[in-house]
């Protein structure tokens, strides 16, 4: 497995299974028969309210906890829980987690930063990140940041490349993590042909060549699916290369628009909405 090499020292691997979307009974599937296929990292969050689910998985699958890397996100509302960290740990059923993320710029956003700036002192977070901080918001943490974040979370695909962003997380060595990593929804991504074509030259489907395009450029990628032969060929991606001519007709997609865009509303929605963790 590729590895990425993390600002302080620790190591992630560079495509991991995703549960967003996924109910707890698809998690525990898709997490269980991930790790068993080689998988090594596993991505979940608070508002996924899947994470029992997710740790049910880990320990069915049969690999040792040293081996996997895992990751969970700290919702808005738990920003100021003086247990936002031990509760998640407690419904993953781990003493640690490899990769602790604030989930959204909404609330008390710099207690939910605290948070993981002592978990990670504290050894119950290796590594620590942000996701959806863009802009503004991650011009401030800069400022208050004691620990800087390992990772950043964000929606990024050939369409939507953030170029900006990156000139940031380069001059820290933050890393990259995407999600909507394939697009969204209208499939008109995975239907450019100049995937198809090296599809054909690699014997790889498209969203395959587009996975391997997120490695390529750095990014940590973490598609999710409950279908199983989905998960096994979204592993199936490091066994070729892309040539720096390939990826310079891949950048020549870049839009420069995202599939999502949050509003202010939606940041002091996310702030109140408290997840229900009383899954099965």
């Amino acid at each position: 497995m590729e590895k990425v090499i993390l600002n302080n020292g620790n190591t992630c691997p560079v495509i991991g299974i995703g549960t967003f979307m996924l109910t707890p009974a698809d998690a525990e599937n898709s997490v269980r028969e991930a790790l068993k296929m080689g998988y090594s990292m596993v991505d979940t969050a608070n508002a996924y309210v899947n994470e029992r689910a997710v740790g049910r998985g880990i320990k069915d699958s049969g690999v040792a906890r040293e081996d996997i890397f895992l990751s969970t996100k700290l919702w808005p509302s738990e920003y100021e829980n003086d247990n936002a960290v031990e509760e998640p740990l407690e419904r993953l059923g781990v003493d640690y987690v490899d990769l602790l993320y604030i989930h959204q710029p909404a609330g008390n956003w710099m207690a939910g930063y605290r948070q993981l700036e002592k978990a990670y002192r504290e050894g119950k977070a290796k590594a620590i990140g942000i996701s959806n901080f863009e802009g503004e918001y991650i011009e401030e943490l800069q400022e208050k940041w004691e620990v800087v974040p390992q990772f950043i979370q964000v929606e990024a695909h050939p369409y939507f490349t953030q170029p900006e962003l990156r000139k940031t997380l380069d001059r820290y060595d933050i890393k990259l993590m995407s999600w909507y990593p394939l697009g969204h929804g209208d499939k008109s991504l995975l239907e450019e042909s100049i995937f198809k074509e090296l599809g054909e030259k690699y014997g790889k489907t498209p969203a395959q060549v587009i996975l391997r395009w997120h490695t390529q450029m750095g990014f940590v990628v973490i598609p999710g699916s409950k279908n199983v032969d989905h998960i096994r060929d979204n592993l199936d991606i490091l066994d070729f290369t892309l040539t720096d001519e390939e990826m310079t007709g891949i950048a020549e997609l870049d839009k420069g628009v995202r599939y999502y865009n949050r509003t202010d509303e939606q940041l002091i929605q996310f702030a109140a909405w408290q997840p229900s963790y009383e899954e099965k």
